[in-house]
């Protein structure tokens, strides 16, 4: 059984599982053997290996096929190799000063396409909006059926960001505690609305960054996306519903078109400028609503949720491992010009 163990000087928790280092990687070849093309490597979320993952969860598919065979579009698993396992929120334990529980929480897989090469950025507008919408619904239902804290969507694309499968896939991972950097921005957000803008915080940045324009990359009526002012790594960027929604859970089938929309136009960006790099990809958006109200009452008038999508053009040394404080090279104004400017008519 895996393990949350809590650092009592920082408040962070992690996650101890070793579970997870069974995983099977598709990129690293056995010692001494000759790495393999991708055609000839075994993927267990290609179509007709239905049986070499757990039982699916749930599927978009077509009419009149069956669960767990062929002929779907989206698939929904638990992961083979999770990094929590199921079971009833834990308790909190101690041995003196250590904080720790036992790994329980929700780990899967939503496998975006049959299709082994179909990268995100490549699907149809429709097709990428139901992946948004199974977002949206396994959030509401590990919400309310596990009662977990926090619902993380997260996809890691390429060996550089994490994936050890290159299927084009996310993920989900459900906690019994808020998440720290979660914590931070629910407070930063609050300590801002109840002290100088009476306003939501991201909302006010919105209005400012489309008035300025300088960090804009792509907008349409209902999302912007911007390369933040305190960029971490080169050419990161965020993409935030222009109106006011503290929930994911909320989202509607209209916004989801739109948020397919500026994610495609986010994500071709950087494959055509970039040269289809590796990525992360993470939904920040309030807690479960039965936490929320009574941990931040009113948290739905000062949080705001969005995307953040991080490239993986530099690497994290030991400065920023040891302070906290992270070395950007390109100045977000330079990329988002550089990003704006991508030729993408053709695609």
């Amino acid at each position: 059984m895996p393990e949350l163990r809590k650092d009592i000087l920082t408040g962070r928790w992690v996650i101890i599982s070793t579970e997870r280092s069974k995983r099977p990687d598709d990129f690293r070849p056995a010692p001494g053997a000759e790495p393999r093309p991708e055609s000839l490597s075994f993927c267990p979320f290609c179509p007709g290996n239905e049986s070499k993952t757990p039982p699916e969860i749930m599927a978009v598919r077509q009419s009149g096929t069956e669960q767990n065979q062929p002929g779907w579009q989206i698939r929904v698993v638990p992961n083979k190799f999770p990094a929590l396992q199921p079971g009833p929120p834990p308790p909190k334990k101690t041995n003196g000063i250590f904080q720790w529980m036992e790994g329980v929480g929700v780990h899967e897989v939503i496998i975006e396409t049959p299709e082994h090469h179909q990268e995100m950025s490549e699907l149809p507008l429709s097709h990428l909006a139901e992946v948004l919408k199974i977002y949206r619904f396994r959030i509401r239902e590990i919400e309310e059926q596990y009662h977990h804290q926090y619902v993380q969507v997260f996809k890691n694309k390429g060996k550089e960001a994490g994936a050890s499968l290159s299927h084009p896939h996310s993920q989900i991972i459900a906690t019994p505690i808020v998440p720290k950097r979660i914590k931070e921005e629910i407070y930063g957000a609050e300590r801002l609305y109840r002290s100088h803008f009476r306003e939501c915080a991201f909302c006010r940045l919105l209005r400012e960054e489309i008035s300025s324009g300088q960090r804009l990359v792509y907008k349409n009526d209902r999302f912007v996306v911007l390369t933040p002012f305190a960029s971490r790594f080169p050419f990161e960027t965020v993409i935030i519903p222009r109106g006011h929604s503290a929930f994911y859970r909320d989202i509607s089938d209209e916004d989801c078109m739109a948020l397919a929309e500026a994610l495609r136009q986010s994500l071709l960006r950087l494959k055509i400028q970039l040269s289809d790099p590796a990525f992360n990809l993470v939904l920040h958006h309030a807690p479960n609503p039965q936490v929320s109200d009574k941990a931040w009452p009113g948290i739905e008038n000062y949080y705001h949720w969005h995307l953040e999508v991080m490239p993986i053009l530099t690497k994290v040394a030991g400065f920023e491992l040891g302070t906290g404080f992270y070395i950007n090279p390109v100045p977000p104004e330079v990329a988002a010009e550089f990003l704006r400017n991508t030729n993408i008519s053709q695609r």
